[in-house]
């Protein structure tokens, strides 16, 4: 099996797909590949910046596609962003998340999957799914493995060990790695479906570099031995800033138990060693498109669930919404129309909610009015193009001390704390990450930043009024909003 994918044939087939560019959806319906990792950061290949991160592969997919630099999955957990992801709604407005519960049927029925498979399209599905599928709030959810046409999904966590995941034995005794294992089924999938004249949806839920971690064995040389640069804003001196709101989680007890500061190199190695394993996936999955025929005709999508703060300010995990943890990777390659090596780039504000009217629009599907997301094609061809002024970044899962709702633009960051008892008082932080990405310094006491508290803070409360008007019934969403009703506790 061969992995590079910068091959002759690759190119000559860019250097025609220009045909395709002027044809309709309906007259010519892309292929999307959608592919998510889990709890990858953005520093942690070579597109965004990390000279030692070995990732050809999606560096490749960069160069020949758009790189986005601020793009925010709008809940930093893996339950409730994969719902985000296939609906294009706010967790307020899914109401579906690890200690709230499971997404109703009323939604999964409008998500892309269902549409696409409803329009048309072959659909499959590989690997962690994330979450169930319910018909009611109580009710007990179950996974829409017959949604799809191949299915290789999981429960849970889903297993590194590709044996024990029962969609995958098939790819067991070739692929033991679970990793490699779905960039097989993928490789299969498009193989046969690309025999026949229907367009295909192909979506893979990679488990890496999720914990526990465990890397595949075949790769233990790539990172070995290395010494890898801390970023700037490693380290507990860099966090003291933070609000002590945010230290009482397990994000915090994690920069030590995880190792960051006692045996970084070896742990880099491990994480990097997983994306790795994940970018030699990518490049079966291209590969196939290249040698089926049809790359110049698909869309491809590369993300992560959420980010990882791997000892950033002194913390280790995600789900809080600094940059490491809610900022993560996102590539968009469109066959009809690569950039031929360019690398193009955008800093325009997207979220996860953005995926599936993205993948609607591509599909010629009418988007549902419910969703928050705006579709990412206006982006692709105009770089001056934007879509958000704002997006919310919600933390609801853990301990109530850890609760938290932020709002963001593309230069700016508001967050505010409202866990009011005892030794702690409600919290706001502000951050100018046009200059500051790093977040050291919280300009909330800043009096040169008085008007953009002000108006960030205007942000913040006409989105906890969205979520006062628009928040599900059930699972105790409701409730957050006086929870993160700042006008009481904050005085302007």
């Amino acid at each position: 099996m061969k992995y590079p994918i910068a091959t002759s044939i690759v190119f000559l087939l860019m250097l025609v797909s220009g045909s395709c560019v002027g044809l309709s959806a309906e007259e010519n319906r892309p292929n999307i590949v959608f592919l998510m990792a889990d709890d990858q950061c953005t520093y942690s290949m070579g597109c965004y910046g990390t000279p030692g991160a070995k990732t050809p592969n999606l560096d490749q997919l960069a160069r020949d596609g758009v790189v986005f630099d601020n793009h925010y999955d709008t809940t930093a957990i893996c339950m409730a962003s994969r719902a985000n992801v296939v609906t294009g709604m706010f967790e307020y407005k899914t109401g579906c998340n690890f200690n709230t519960g499971p997404l109703l049927r009323e939604h999964w029925v409008r998500s892309y999957p269902t549409l696409l498979r409803k329009a048309g399209y072959s659909t499959a599905f590989a690997g962690k799914f994330g979450f169930v599928v319910a018909e009611r709030p109580q009710g007990k959810g179950v996974l829409p493995e017959t949604d799809f046409d191949r299915w290789g999904g999981g429960p849970g966590q889903t297993s590194y060990v590709t044996s024990k995941n029962n969609s995958m034995v098939e790819y067991a005794e070739e692929y033991p790695h679970s990793t490699l294992s779905y960039g097989a089924f993928g490789r299969d999938f498009i193989r046969d479906v690309a025999k026949s004249d229907q367009p295909f949806c192909l979506s893979i839920s990679f488990k890496a570099p999720h914990h526990p971690v465990t890397p595949d064995p075949k790769f233990d040389d790539v990172y070995r031995g290395t010494q890898f640069t801390k970023p700037a804003n490693y380290g507990r001196e860099n966090g003291e800033h933070f609000s002590q709101q945010s230290r009482q989680g397990r994000q915090y007890a994690r920069f030590h138990a995880w190792k960051y500061s006692t045996n970084y190199d070896e742990v880099m190695a491990k994480y990097y060693q997983q994306i790795y394993a994940i970018d030699v996936a990518v490049g079966m999955i291209r590969d196939a498109l290249a040698e089926s025929d049809v790359l110049s005709n698909t869309v491809v999508i590369y993300t992560s669930d959420n980010g990882f703060f791997c000892g950033s300010h002194g913390y280790g995990s995600k789900v809080l919404p600094y940059e490491e943890a809610s900022r993560v990777p996102l590539i968009v390659y469109d066959g009809r129309r690569p950039t031929l090596g360019t690398e193009q780039r955008r800093d325009a504000l997207t979220g996860n909610v953005d995926f599936t009217p993205t993948i609607l629009e591509l599909a010629g599907i009418k988007i549902p009015k419910n969703i928050d997301g705006r579709s990412l094609l206006p982006l692709l061809n105009d770089p001056n193009a934007s879509t958000h002024d704002s997006l919310p970044l919600i933390n609801v899962w853990g301990p109530k001390e850890v609760h938290s709702l932020a709002v963001v633009t593309k230069d700016w960051k508001y967050i505010y704390w409202p866990y009011d008892t005892g030794d702690f008082q409600p919290t706001e932080e502000l951050y100018d990450t046009g200059r500051d990405p790093l977040e050291l310094k919280n300009l909330v006491g800043n009096r040169s930043s008085r008007t953009n508290l002000r108006r960030m803070r205007d942000v913040y409360d006409i989105t906890v009024a969205n979520w006062r008007e628009r928040a599900v019934e059930y699972h105790g969403y409701r409730e957050f909003v006086a929870v993160f009703d700042r006008r009481a506790r904050i005085d302007k």
